[in-house]
């Protein structure tokens, strides 16, 4: 599969959270680092996402905000 996304980050699956209606999966990059995503329960239910699972992150935004104090 070919994709337009340029951020493309690669890692496995720590945990998958499923609610009612959407499903937070926390997922560790090869570096270390982690990234959450909320994704909908049907997706993840889909994608047969579990711990331990490969994936591919994909980054697709208009905006990126940083804060400080």
């Amino acid at each position: 599969m070919r994709l337009s996304t340029r951020n493309q980050l690669r890692g496995t699956v720590a945990e998958v959270d499923r609610g009612d209606v959407m499903t937070v999966v926390k997922v560790t990059l090869e570096g270390g680092q982690q990234v959450i995503s909320s994704i909908t329960k049907d997706a993840a239910d889909d994608l047969n996402l579990q711990p331990g699972t490969s994936v591919t992150v994909l980054v697709k935004s208009t905006e990126v905000m940083l804060a400080v104090e």
